[in-house]
């Protein structure tokens, strides 16, 4: 079994690390003897989404994102039906605010993908904390750090996770990011997945699952992993 993952500009959206998930992903798709391999795009690259099996849209600046917006809307349709046929997809930050219809910032709008019903207004202050997320299909909470000025409003869709400690989508609502389909998008920093290896494995899963129809994986010694995201919970929340 092999799976590709596309790495959208990362010159340019890459804010805080989010390179750190690809290597997660990889190495625990390589440490179960799952061929695993990653293909960076920049802005001048032809992307083949039929090629991918999971897609890290990082984050970015303000300026940065008006850079790639162009870029992004010329890729809208196949990224659109890449989302819709179930290809997972991880948005961080930046790209999280991408995935919707707009950003608007004070600046001007960015136009966002419209892959998910959603949107996000900049607001005052930033949301800058350690946060903690809920989520009772999954067996751990799930742990990160934030860092936005942008409030994000999911509408009617699936939240990544309830806000136990933190800020969340916005500050108000008590949710933090969204599920869509195999989509997760998020504000969680850190990198995100190093921290939650079920988060790597739910990703990997579904990829596994739309490529080959199974998403059986073997388990792997994440002693060290779990007992850094349980400290973190025990520290801001009990």
């Amino acid at each position: 079994m092999k799976l590709t993952i596309g790495h959208l500009y990362p010159d340019l959206l890459n804010l805080y690390g989010d390179r750190g998930n690809i290597q997660c992903m990889m190495k625990r798709c390589q440490w179960r003897g799952i061929d695993a391999e990653t293909i960076e795009f920049t802005l001048e690259d032809k992307i083949d989404f039929t090629k991918l099996d999971i897609v890290l849209l990082g984050g970015g600046s303000d300026r940065e994102q008006m850079l790639v917006c162009d870029r992004l809307r010329t890729i809208q349709k196949d990224f659109h039906d890449y989302v819709e046929d179930g290809g997972s997809v991880i948005a961080v930050c930046g790209g999280y605010q991408l995935l919707g219809h707009y950003y608007d910032t004070d600046e001007g709008r960015i136009e966002g993908l419209s892959l998910v019903d959603l949107y996000t207004e900049q607001g005052s202050p930033r949301l800058i904390d350690n946060i903690v997320l809920q989520n009772d299909a999954f067996e751990h909470p799930i742990v990160g750090f934030e860092n936005h000025g942008g409030r994000t409003y999911i509408g009617e869709n699936r939240p990544f996770g309830r806000v136990l400690y933190g800020h969340g989508n916005n500050g108000e609502d008590g949710t933090e990011g969204v599920l869509y389909k195999n989509v997760v998008g998020t504000y969680l920093h850190g990198p995100l997945l190093p921290k939650n290896p079920h988060i790597s494995d739910y990703l990997i899963k579904n990829a596994l699952k739309r490529k080959y129809g199974t998403d059986e994986l073997t388990p792997l010694d994440d002693t060290q992993e779990l007992e850094a995201n349980a400290s973190i919970y025990q520290r801001f929340v009990k």
